[in-house]
């Protein structure tokens, strides 16, 4: 590493992958705790002779063999550090100084200083050793097995499993190949292609795993092996300290796809949308990505309640994650793993997914189709997406217009019933006076000229509107109020 280099690395200050010590004459206990959070998270640099600012003090010429020596000795007692480590300092000189650099690789195990577990958050060394579930997660991200691959051997398919579920999956794969495989075998024979039966390492006997459960399971069946399991659909845009619609999902991955995506399509509106040459649903495919994902990558294990949101400038979901890094995933960076593979192969062979990465390529160009926003993707425990909603607008509540219909096609908007009908509610809501800005929150508009020219000024001009301070129509402190007859 170069001097240039380091000092790059230093400039960006502390993070989840940095870390800076003073430690100028003697290396102190918290640059183990570090190491530890550092190998059980995604591995990082310790810099030692560099205050938390960034600030090179540099250490001691006298001390640097004595830390190297302390370090070295410490890091491989295994009472200090389990596993023992085999790690060296490397020593620079940064702007005439010496500094200390100790690179960690991102373990394979779990760490353990001085018996407790540590783990990284942001620019933090987190103590999780008597918080399970936190433990719980950090073992399930260490190991090579996937969760949902557990196996039921004592439960016969027939009991648990719903037939017209696997039959509806097999027809489903038409989508990808008129000669699929799947068309021509039995449930069984299907539930072995997809690696939905496995070996009981314990019995060796053959049983449905977890997977095949979530996929094809009876309702009861699930409840009984993850009574954890829900997915919580909100729609929060009027009502933000409530809802103003909920659904709650705890059904089989097929009926839980069916259902979040009738829940967007019902509050989302879907424009007219051109992709060169091509008419497009930009909303659809961004619900379809945003959904398989959700319901494909989550942490099963987790009690975390997954979600889906709209509000009225964006949609996001959440969910619990086995994370492989963290911070916001970028386009032409990301690593896309497989979370729960055996979920994602039936995805992808009904024609619910694409190829592994495929989806945030998708949702980023589709929902610069549908809001010229950018999506953002959240890596972490909890994986969320959000999706930008400025340009549309999105709920569909009685009788409200989209502001980009009412923009796009202001000509068609005429359409007299649901002109009538705004109009009807304006008279209503502005019984008690209302400023311009309150009366186009309510009957969701955002451009205001185009809503005072089509609905202000024939209500002022019939006589059914009148300004509270008549004599001066522009003043700043104007409202409108139903005239009384």
């Amino acid at each position: 590493m170069t001097e240039k280099e380091i000092l790059e690395i230093i400039a960006e200050g502390e993070g989840h992958t940095t870390e800076f010590k003073k430690s100028t004459s003697d290396i102190t206990k918290d640059v183990y705790e570090s190491i530890c959070a550092f190998y059980n998270r995604d591995g990082g640099h310790i810099f030692l002779g560099v205050k938390d600012n960034g600030e090179i003090l540099g250490v001691e010429k006298g001390a640097v063999e004595k830390i190297k020596k302390d370090f070295v000795t410490a890091i491989n007692n295994t009472n200090k550090m389990y596993p023992p480590l085999f790690l060296m300092p490397e020593e620079y000189q940064v702007q005439g100084k010496i500094v200390l650099h100790i690179y960690v690789p991102m373990g394979a195990q779990v760490s353990r200083c001085a018996g407790r577990i540590y783990d990284r958050n942001n620019d933090s060394d987190i103590d999780i050793t008597n918080n399970e579930e936190l433990v719980y997660k950090l073992y399930a991200r260490k190991q090579g097995t996937y969760f949902v691959n557990k196996v039921f051997s004592k439960w016969r398919t027939e009991d648990v499993l719903r037939p017209d579920l696997i039959d509806r999956a097999r027809k489903m794969t038409r989508s990808k190949s008129s000669n699929h495989p799947w068309l021509s075998m039995d449930d069984n024979e299907l539930l072995q292609s997809a690696g939905l039966i496995l070996p009981d390492q314990e019995s060796r006997q053959d049983g449905i795993t977890l997977a095949g459960i979530l996929l094809f399971g009876k309702d009861s069946a699930i409840m009984s092996v993850l009574p954890q399991h829900k997915t919580d659909l909100i729609l929060r845009v009027q009502s933000v300290d409530r809802y103003d619609d909920r659904d709650v999902v705890s059904t089989n991955l097929l009926d839980s796809y069916d259902r979040m995506t009738s829940f967007a399509k019902k509050h989302l509106n879907d424009p007219f949308i051109l992709d060169g040459m091509q008419s497009v649903s930009a909303r659809d495919a961004i619900i379809r990505e945003i959904v398989s994902n959700s319901l494909a990558h989550r942490d099963y294990a987790s009690g975390f309640v997954a979600k889906m949101v709209i509000e009225k400038d964006r949609l996001y979901t959440e969910n619990s994650n086995r994370a492989h890094g963290y911070g916001s995933l970028k386009l032409n960076s990301f690593e896309p793993y497989a979370k729960n593979p055996p979920i994602s192969k039936v995805f992808r062979e009904i024609g619910l997914a694409d190829e592994l990465g495929s989806g945030m390529r998708n949702t980023h160009k589709f929902t610069r189709l549908y809001s010229g926003g950018v999506p953002e993707f959240i890596e972490g425990d909890i994986f969320k997406t959000v999706i930008p909603l400025e340009a549309t607008s999105i709920i569909k509540l009685g009788p409200r217009v989209s502001d980009q219909v009412s923009d796009q096609v202001s000509d068609q908007v005429s359409d007299q019933v649901s002109r009538e009908q705004l109009m009807e509610k304006i008279l209503q809501f502005c019984i008690v006076a209302r400023t311009k800005k309150e009366i186009s929150e309510y009957i969701g508009y955002k451009n205001l000229t185009y809503m005072t020219n089509t609905f202000l000024n024939p209500l002022l001009n019939s006589g059914k509107l009148e300004y509270t301070i008549p004599e001066k129509p522009k003043s700043r402190l104007q409202k409108y109020r139903t005239k009384k007859s």
